[in-house]
């Protein structure tokens, strides 16, 4: 008889196996990214700048404090590291899936049963001591330990507790590359403030030259050597000048409390170093070898982690199409009068069970999660496909705009120099009635353009250095 038993069980458990062993195929894409190349412009020197601390690399101590205050107080940060916290938490609740239950009940009540059914009648029949019938009301006391487990044949619960494990570690680099972006749109944004400074002191200086003119310009017209055309020209360019100023102004105020907002903080002046911005030196960047990215770049890591995480959720849902085995077991004690709980073994119960339980047929359900679970991999798959080919990009860009900018800023600096040196001599020739004032007013235009071409080509190369920076991987570390 047990040896049938033993037959028709293992019977069962084969024809569930039959049935749920026909898993629909995916389509089967290949992990084989194409390696990056050996280097940027064939050197093999392994030098990084982004193994540098932002502390070293940024050396103006104005805009360390703005970015140590931002590490602290930035909104948007402080939600990246909540989302990390219920990233953890994910992992101990699939840790804790893969554990046994276990829970303690307590229950005390009173029960009657009706006197037409099998246990009223049983009741009725029956004697609690010789001469003693069952009360018809009877309470009822118990405590009992239960506990149940799934056992894990099929490593779904491990698998789906390693992939939140990836999910959790990649939401730890997508906070460093919010850190990395943070860092460069502080240092961007500051540099950005310094140009502003400098285009209104440059502007400043200007319409004191331009007010000069318009002097000299009015004492030649008493004199009756230019018109009053040429004195409202002259008039009109400083008003206009003067006007500009209010439009640099409001960027300035734009620009400090777009520094603010990312600092954490209500509007407030900037504190900030004013030296001359145009003597500011990039720092040099030495950009390694495009390898180092797969390290150095936090939303390369990220994707790495998410790709791992799917497919492990690949495997979670294919074993959804095996039989699952849930072991139940229960120990407790149970009586009608509290005072003989602790008779022992009249009063103690247990029980004990195995639950094997196959999916056979409808089973759309498992089918869709298994194939979302494919698409999710594959788009994992492009994702870091797409995030290695844009961090190569990135720096190869960077890398050679600051060479570019350097070449645009020494050519700038040049063109500067002979505009400044044609005002005084377009000055020279228009009192000697040489040049026609309209000479001298474009003179003084093409100069101030000039200037402020140069503040921008400078701050053009700080935001270089900067973004080459973030590029690299660098600010997180």
């Amino acid at each position: 008889m047990f040896i049938n038993k033993k037959i028709k069980y293992v019977g069962i458990i084969t024809i569930s196996l039959a049935f749920t062993g026909c898993v629909p195929s995916l389509q089967v894409i290949k992990n084989d990214v194409k390696p990056s190349p050996a280097s940027y412009n064939n050197s093999q020197d392994s030098t990084n700048s982004a193994n540098l601390n932002w502390r070293e690399y940024f050396t103006d101590q104005s805009l360390i404090d703005l970015i140590d205050t931002a590490l602290v107080n930035n909104q948007d940060l402080n939600i990246i590291l909540q989302e990390i916290n219920v990233a953890k938490a994910e992992v101990t609740r699939k840790k804790g899936e893969y554990l046994p239950f276990m829970n303690v009940q307590g229950a005390t009540g009173v029960e009657k049963a009706a006197r037409y059914t099998r246990d009223g009648a049983v009741d009725a029949t029956t004697d609690i001591e010789p001469g003693k019938k069952i009360p018809e009301v009877l309470p009822n006391s118990m405590l009992v330990a239960n506990a149940s487990w799934e056992v894990d044949i099929w490593r779904k619960l491990r698998n789906a507790r390693d992939a939140q494990i990836s999910r959790y570690l990649a939401s730890i680099d997508g906070k460093n590359f919010m850190v990395t972006n943070l860092i460069a749109e502080i240092a961007n944004s500051y540099y950005e403030l310094l140009a502003l400074d400098s285009q209104l002191d440059i502007l400043k200086n200007n319409i004191t030259i331009q007010k000069n003119a318009l002097e000299i310009v009015k004492m030649e017209k008493k004199a009756a050597k230019v018109t009053e055309l040429a004195v409202r020209k002259f008039e009109a360019e400083v008003y206009k000048n003067q006007s500009r100023q209010f439009y640099i102004q409001q960027q300035i105020i734009e620009t400090e409390n777009k520094i603010n907002f990312l600092v954490g903080r209500y509007p407030q002046p900037i504190s900030r170093s004013f030296t001359g911005f145009n003597t500011l030196q990039p720092n040099k960047v030495a950009a390694g070898l495009p390898a180092q990215l797969l390290d150095n770049r936090p939303d390369v890591k990220q994707a790495e982690l998410e790709l791992a995480a799917a497919k492990l959720e690949i495997k979670v849902a294919k074993a959804n199409f095996y039989p699952s085995l849930k072991l139940n077991a229960g120990v407790g004690l149970q009586a009608f009068n509290p005072s003989y709980l602790i008779k022992s073994p009249e009063s103690m119960l247990f029980n004990t069970a195995g639950d094997l339980v196959a999916p056979v047929i409808n089973r759309k359900a498992i089918k869709a999660t298994y194939y979302s679970a494919n698409a999710n991999q594959i788009q994992a798959l492009y994702n870091y496909e797409k995030t290695i080919l844009n961090a190569f990009l990135e720096v190869t860009n960077k890398m050679s705009n600051i060479y570019n900018l350097e070449q645009s800023y020494a050519l700038k600096e040049k063109q500067v120099e002979a505009l400044t040196r044609s005002i005084t001599i377009s000055n020279f020739l228009f009192k000697s009635a040489r040049a026609d004032y309209m000479e001298v007013l474009m003179t003084q235009r093409d100069a101030l353009e000039a200037k402020f071409e140069l503040i921008e080509t400078k701050k053009k190369q700080m935001h270089a250095m900067v973004n080459v920076y973030k590029s690299l991987g660098g600010g997180w570390k």
